[in-house]
């Protein structure tokens, strides 16, 4: 994957403050709860009990992915430029953490600023602009995976 150095710089401040909502927000935060959305929507106590069974795990692979993201972002060679490209070598697991962090990202970010099914864009609001520029380095990822 290749960045500019600006890129990768922003990317680990996202991702930080991403890390940082996920461990301190409370449950009922819109944009945490996005993040595991009620498995049956009709059936409230199978919805808590499937989370209660589950959330641990899907905390820890949440973390996980953010620190080999995070771990790849901070190790990467610096250079003098923020507009200088970087490349990063990424393997299979680190491929599908970058995926699931991307997607995780967009998902609070999505909610904050309101985009959802009814309202998938978001005009006038800067935060639009970083959700966008997220899905592009998702859709790179995803498009050097199938070459």
């Amino acid at each position: 994957m290749e960045l500019a150095e600006g890129e990768a710089d922003y990317l680990t401040e996202l991702l930080e403050q991403y890390r940082e909502l996920v461990v301190s927000a409370p449950h009922h935060d819109p944009a945490v709860a996005r993040l595991s959305p009620d498995a049956y929507p009709d059936d409230a106590e199978a919805s808590a009990e499937f989370r209660r069974l589950t959330s641990d795990e899907v905390s820890e692979r949440r973390f996980a992915d953010l620190d080999v993201v995070l771990d790849l972002l901070r190790s990467r060679p610096s250079t003098a430029s923020p507009g200088t490209p970087v490349t990063l070598r990424l393997d299979p697991v680190g491929q599908s953490a970058w995926l699931r962090a991307l997607a995780g990202l967009r998902l609070v970010l999505a909610t904050r600023i309101g985009i959802d099914d009814e309202n998938p864009e978001a005009p006038g609001d800067p935060r639009y602009d970083v959700y966008e520029w997220l899905g592009y380095r998702q859709e790179m990822l995803l498009r050097s995976l199938e070459a």
